[in-house]
């Protein structure tokens, strides 16, 4: 499971020109999932995301995380961060979890973390989502369990 991670001030999605979803400050966060992933791979990313300190603090070092800072959480699924890379200029998908099982730990991983911590928001698995966002930093990291 692989989630890219950005620091934002303020993220939306929107399908078909209506806003779905919305968040200030907080966690932007693109989700791929892979064929061999698990609950146990989504409660550890789920885990290192709420307590990934790139926040700042009173001294402007990476010390907070979003779950201290109170930021929002807004999950996108993403089904390219799953794609195979290495080989030509096309991306092969074979090592993406194929969608109706994806979906059912997408939505697992999204019921977590709306038990966990108390602003979360989410795009539409499968859908055509456009994405805005405002990138505080730029901070962005890519996570895997």
């Amino acid at each position: 499971m692989r989630a890219l991670l950005q620091r934002v001030s303020q993220a939306s999605v929107s399908i078909a020109g209506q806003e779905v979803a919305r968040i200030g400050p907080g966690l932007l966060v693109f989700v791929g999932i892979e064929k061999n992933d698990s609950r146990a791979d989504a409660d550890r990313l789920l885990h290192k995301l709420l307590a990934y300190r790139i926040f700042p603090d009173a001294q402007g070092h990476m010390n907070i995380s979003v779950s201290d800072a109170g930021g929002g959480l807004l999950l996108v699924s993403q089904f390219t961060l799953a794609a195979d890379t290495s080989r030509g200029l096309r991306p092969g998908f074979s090592t993406a979890m194929p969608p109706g099982e994806a979906e059912s730990l997408y939505d697992y991983l999204l019921s977590e973390a709306a038990r966990l911590h108390p602003e979360v928001n989410s795009g539409r698995f499968g859908a055509n989502m456009q994405v805005a966002l405002v990138n505080e930093g730029p901070v962005t990291f890519l996570l895997e369990s």
